[in-house]
């Protein structure tokens, strides 16, 4: 490998681990703004991800253990897979928003996920702990055997979010009509409430 790629890869590993290990950081200690633990849990929980301090914690761990290792370059077939895996899931949460970020949409962790598998399937080239350590932490059985853990977690998670969705659809109490529409106090921009003019 040329040094001009393993520059390039690591570029790659030192900026989106970085961006990962920080979105991490959030999540688990409220750093740069983020909830912490609680505040993340809370969300976690009205989306669907329960429990919420639970699945706060794990995605944190991935990310920011995730997103550490990778920009170091050290086991980097887990790491990357972790990263993967978490941003699948992430992404999936904004699906319905189609693909581009402004709109909501999945973009940004389907970016991140596709750097974690690919640098976890090709490897953190030259310039990378694993490179120094012989590979100890990143061998190929350990990459694939990651990858296939992530995959296998990230459908999981997934489905059981679902399930927990459609729990509190099917629980939710049906609202009652109003008698009469005319009269139904409607909210103005300033939120009080104002009758309609029969």
């Amino acid at each position: 490998m040329s040094k001009a790629s393993d520059l390039g890869l690591l570029i790659i590993r030192a900026g989106v681990g970085a961006a990962c290990a920080a979105h991490g950081a959030q999540k688990l200690f409220g750093s740069f703004g983020g909830g912490g633990i609680k505040g993340t849990g809370a969300f976690f929980d009205s989306a669907g991800f329960v429990p919420g301090e639970l699945n706060a914690q794990l995605a944190g761990v991935a990310e920011f253990g995730g997103g550490a290792l990778l920009a170091l370059g050290l086991a980097s077939g887990p790491a990357g897979a972790a990263l993967a895996g978490n941003m699948v899931v992430a992404g999936s949460t904004h699906a319905e928003n189609g693909f581009f970020n402004m709109g909501g949409g999945y973009e940004l962790p389907a970016t991140y996920a596709l750097v974690g598998a690919a640098v976890a399937l090709g490897g953190p080239g030259t310039w990378s702990l694993d490179a120094l350590t012989r590979h100890k932490w990143n061998k190929p059985w350990m990459r694939l055997f990651a990858l296939a853990s992530a995959g296998a977690s990230a459908y999981y998670v997934m489905d059981q979010r679902q399930k927990a969705l459609s729990g509190r659809a099917t629980s939710a109490p049906a609202a009652e009509p109003a008698a009469d529409a005319a009269e139904a106090p409607q909210a103005t921009e300033s939120g009080t409430p104002q009758a309609t003019e029969g």
